[in-house]
């Protein structure tokens, strides 16, 4: 329906990361975010997932522009694959763009649009007109939108805290989000994260004091861990850097790339000959030298992690050494984390982490602001978003203390849609909506069997059956030959594996000669066979795996 107004959400509502939600008008989308998240543990060999893109590829005429709240890969990692199938204008502030081409560029993605923004500029698209108003959060230059539609306004905070004093000086637009509220809001989608967490969400500069205090004590090197784009993080360790005059040495690529567009852009300051490079590591003493890494979520190849394992080409933990991990764990990575940690201690390091300091804070609202939000906003409808179904259900409890009749308030899954039309908002159906597995340069070339089949490999390994049978008479004339990888160590189980291939023996002889020419009649029967006999001996569920050759 032309005067209808479609809300679906792809991604980022029942997970964390993914974050893409698409506005629908008549002949008019606009997508908010394109992100990535990290790969869950049963999601062997897959390095990063992505949404779903058939909905927009299939109306991807009536897209006028993808709007990104901020520079953070679960909002925009997924960018690129997007716009390697789709030649839309993009649109976000100055970091966030400077982070994006530099993606794009290793992608060697060429002439796409893209459109810097400033916080309370107001763009037209279609029939949507968005302006943007300043957030806080972990990163600098981050938005949250408000959308005029014909319908009525829709305020999106993107990811936010309120932080009364931020790194950079620069406050959220109170203002503006009140403004909203005054004029008469529609529907309010806001950020989930920390729904579940009470009061108020610390100030990013109380990270300071605690990296003062680790500063003051530390003897030798300090090696700092954090996220690339956590340009607020980067700035606070400098600072403090050049306080206790240590020199900063930074190491990672998307570490060294970040800091340099932020650099360029003017977001990042650094006092001069504070930045060395790690062949002037040498001239340093240990008590002048400090690190900042990547890896603070125990990524395998992350510098941080090839330091643990005493990989790294230059760095080597020693005793004195002092290492900080200055992010959140991110659910999931936890035990890749713990890892990485077990190992610095093990060599001797001092680790300092978010369960032993206060290193760490979100850069998301928690319960206090989320309702005080609500309160300043004052919507009609109400779509909790970002975050799992427990972060988007209590949630929409506060929006109910905060006056929102539960019957406006959509909790949804991604790929649901909500309408809104001059009769009110309703629930309409699904459109097609899901996750897409990056696995080295193939995408969706990796699905659910595929990662099932990874599963049952890792759990219980593969045998494989060869057997070489003559074409003419059904005879076999050679084999069958058990190989086995994952499954028992073949030198010890000598006796278990002429079991199996007694078992195979005997389920060929039972077939006759004509079904034996049919090879996948054959192959289907000694690999049931077999499943059969190993399940019962062992309870155990290898992939089984025959392999017929004509003699």
């Amino acid at each position: 329906m032309n005067d209808t107004l479609s809300i679906i959400p792809l991604g980022g509502l029942g997970e964390i990361g993914l974050n893409m939600m698409v506005m629908e008008y008549g002949d008019d989308i606009i997508v908010i975010d394109s992100g990535q998240m990290f790969p869950e543990e049963d999601m062997l060999g897959v390095d990063m997932v992505i949404p779903d893109f058939s909905y927009l590829l299939d109306n991807k005429e009536k897209i006028r522009g993808i709007i990104l709240t901020h520079g953070h890969e679960d909002h925009t990692g997924a960018l690129p694959y997007l716009l390697r199938q789709i030649s839309v204008p993009v649109y976000g502030t100055l970091l966030t763009l400077g982070l994006v081409k530099e993606k794009l560029k290793e992608h060697r993605l060429e002439g796409i649009e893209l459109n810097p923004v400033r916080p309370r500029d107001i763009i037209h698209l279609g029939d949507f007109t968005v302006e943007f108003m300043r957030v806080t959060h972990s990163i600098v230059d981050g938005v949250g939108l408000g959308i005029t539609t014909p319908v009525g306004r829709i305020v999106h905070t993107g990811d936010f805290k309120l932080d009364p004093t931020p790194v950079d000086g620069e406050l959220m637009d109170f203002h503006k989000f009140s403004e909203y509220g005054d004029k008469g809001t529609l529907l309010f989608l806001s950020d989930s994260t920390n729904s579940e967490k009470g009061g108020y969400t610390f100030s990013e500069k109380e990270v300071r004091r605690a990296l003062e205090d680790i500063f003051s004590k530390a003897e030798g090197r300090i090696i700092v861990a954090t996220f690339s784009s956590n340009i607020h993080r980067i700035q606070q360790i400098i600072d403090v850097a050049a306080m206790f005059r240590r020199k900063v040495i930074l190491n990672g690529k998307s570490m060294i790339s970040n800091a340099q567009i932020a650099l360029e852009l003017g977001y990042l300051k650094i006092p001069k000959g504070t930045w060395l490079r790690m062949d002037e590591m040498k001239r340093l003493s240990e008590n002048e030298t400090v690190f900042i890494t990547t890896g603070s979520q125990g990524e395998p190849l992350s510098v941080l992690s090839r330091i643990a394992m005493d990989e790294h080409k230059h760095i080597r933990i020693k005793k004195g050494d002092t290492v900080v991990l200055s992010a959140k764990m991110i659910p999931g990575n936890e035990r890749a984390i713990a890892r990485v940690i077990n190992h610095l201690l093990k060599r001797g390091a001092d680790v300092i982490y978010e369960k032993v300091s206060e290193i760490h804070v979100s850069g998301h609202a928690s319960k206090e602001e989320l309702k005080l939000m609500l309160s300043i906003v004052r919507p009609k409808y109400f779509i909790p978003i970002h975050g799992e179904y427990r972060h988007l259900f209590y949630h929409s409890r506060l929006a109910e203390k905060t006056g929102v009749q539960p019957e406006n308030i959509f909790i949804l899954e991604d790929g649901d849609v909500v309408e809104f039309g001059k009769d009110g908002a309703w629930r309409a159906g699904r459109v097609a909506a899901g996750r897409a597995f990056i696995d080295g340069k193939g995408i969706g070339d990796v699905g659910d069997v595929v990662l099932r089949d990874r599963l049952r490999l890792a759990h219980d390994g593969v045998v494989i059956v060869i057997i070489g049978i003559e074409k003419l008479t059904g005879k076999v004339v050679t084999g069958p030959d058990i190989i086995s990888r994952g499954f028992v160590f073949e030198d010890a189980s000598q006796e278990l594996l002429t079991e199996v291939k007694e078992v195979v023996i005997t389920a060929l002889e039972s077939m006759g000669k004509e079904i034996k020419s049919e090879w996948p009649l054959v192959q289907a029967g000694v690999k049931s066979t077999l499943r059969k006999y190993i399940l019962k001996k062992m309870d155990r569920k290898p992939m089984i795996l025959p392999l017929i050759i004509e003699v």
